[in-house]
């Protein structure tokens, strides 16, 4: 009996064990699961690199939104007040113009000869105080109109420009010395000139 059951188990062993063609076939399909995993996993590391670069694309649009939008709202702030400051300076240009043509309309009307006797202390009061109105105004203006006066321009101009602004007493007197020294040098020769020819022209 148990050798009847030994030889079952054997029969159902050589049954169950593939044939050539049956391996062939899973050796065949087993290389196209690998060739579709290899097809899958260039597919996934392709997608994978599509998102990176979609991810990286993205933090760098969200990096330049956020610099532009400061750089844009503080130079906006920037423009606004230099808006209002150059609207302000207009308008107070716009005033002064009207005030220097109001005061230049009347210094013009002003006619000393046409006065007679018994006007003329009463046109020259008031001549001198149309006159002495444009004074202050067009004084009032100046800064608004040239904030820097001609003395300044000049000393800029002629004192930084030269390096001459804040030197001490020893800068000018080496200046001076510089300047005299040639001098003296052909002072001395000349002396020397005299003093050699006194002496070959003195009678022995």
């Amino acid at each position: 009996m148990p050798d009847l059951i030994t030889d079952h188990d054997e029969l159902l062993d050589l049954a169950e064990e593939p044939s050539a063609e049956e391996l062939q076939d899973q050796v065949q399909r087993a290389q196209s699961e690998l060739i579709e995993l290899k097809r899958r996993q260039d597919q996934i590391e392709k997608e994978k690199q599509r998102l990176e670069e979609l991810s990286r694309r993205q933090e760098d649009l969200e990096r330049g939104r956020i610099e532009m939008v400061d750089k844009l709202t503080r130079s906006l702030l920037l423009v606004q007040r230099e808006t209002e400051e150059s609207q302000r300076r207009l308008e107070q240009l716009h005033n002064i113009q009207d005030a220097f043509a109001e005061h230049l309309k009347e210094l013009e009307q002003i006619d000393c000869k046409s006065w007679g006797g018994k006007e003329l202390a009463r046109e020259l009061t008031r001549a001198t105080g149309i006159v002495d109105e444009a004074k202050a105004t067009y004084a009032r203006t100046q800064a608004k109109i040239a904030p820097i006066e001609e003395g300044e321009v000049l000393e800029e101009t002629y004192g930084d420009n030269f390096g001459l602004k804040g030197q001490g007493f020893l800068y000018w007197l080496q200046c001076g010395a510089a300047f005299t020294l040639p001098l003296l040098a052909l002072g001395l020769l000349a002396i020397c000139v005299w003093i050699w020819h006194i002496l070959t022209i003195a009678p022995r």
